[in-house]
Formats: structure tokens, sequence, C-alpha cells
């Protein structure tokens, strides 16, 4: 029998779903801090934060998937995503742990699970008799919303250079 192929995994909670990035698209998970908000951006961007000397837009992970909307509280974490090369945040409500997944027990997504486009998840795995939706986060913005986000992004910059100033 061939080694389990094992693979690094950031599990977190949106909601009372459980949901896994690999940890090579895991940039960084801080503690909650409110967002700035930015105008003309989809109800699912909650603002931007500065990481690291970027501005770096924020999605709310919940609004993004229609999961129940909870109250910000101490577990509340920013994940730093690399999407694509460049930083995008999410707020999930907490992050649980690192550890390995036998990438074979991993199952490919349906269709659509509690509205999750498919093209979203990576696949499903069970851990202690739950289900993990390990996410593809290169999908998580489409191409369209990633040139919308820079363009609220650079405004944003310009807003936060002209306060400094």
């Amino acid at each position: 029998m061939p080694p389990a192929e094992l693979t690094q995994i950031v599990t977190f909670r949106v909601g009372s779903d459980l949901f896994a990035a690999e940890i090579g698209a895991v940039e960084r998970v801080l503690r909650y801090v409110a967002p700035t908000p930015v105008p003309n951006v989809p109800d699912w961007i909650a603002g931007v934060i500065e990481y690291q000397r970027r501005v770096v837009p924020v999605v709310d992970v919940r609004a993004r998937f229609g999961v129940e909307d909870l109250a910000i509280g101490g577990e509340t974490r920013v994940l730093v995503f690399n999407v694509g090369g460049n930083w995008v945040a999410g707020v999930v409500d907490a992050v649980l742990d690192v550890t390995a997944l036998d990438a074979s027990k991993m199952e490919p997504p349906p269709e659509l699970f509690r509205g999750l486009a498919a093209e979203y998840v990576h696949g499903i795995a069970r851990r202690n008799d739950r289900l993990v939706i390990v996410l593809d986060v290169d999908q998580l913005l489409s191409t369209t919303e990633r040139i919308s986000l820079a363009h609220a992004v650079d405004g944003a910059e310009h807003e936060m250079a002209a306060g400094h100033a």
C-alpha cells in the first residue's frame, strides 16, 4: 500500500460549519480588527485593513457563503489568504487548528453545497464525524470581482495616504 499523501490544512469555523484551506494559501491569522468600509463594493466585502503596509480587501466569509450571521466575538479572526499572488483577508468565526489531512480521503465537491458554488470547493473531508469543506482559495473571487476589488483598494489606498499626510 502506498504511503498516504498528507496535506496540511488550516481548519476554521464559519457559523456552525467547518471549512479549511491548504496551509500554503494562508499567509497569516490575525485577531479581528474592524475593517475600514469602502463604498461601491458588494455586500460581502467588509472593507479593507492595512497589513504589512499594504491595503488588503476583507471578505465577510459568512456573507459570501450565505451562512448565518453571528456577532463578532473573542474567537473571531481574520485570515489573510494568498489569492493568485495577492492578499485577500477573510473574517471567520474561529480558527481551530492546523492539521494533516489524508488527501485520498477527500471527496470531490457536489454541484452545490449550502449555496456554495462548487468552484470554491477543493473537496470535502470527514473529520471527527463532521464534514470539513476544503476551499480552493484561488477561486474565492472571480476575475471580475478581483478587478472591482482592485479599483476599490486603489481608492482606499489614496484615501488612507491622504489621511496620513
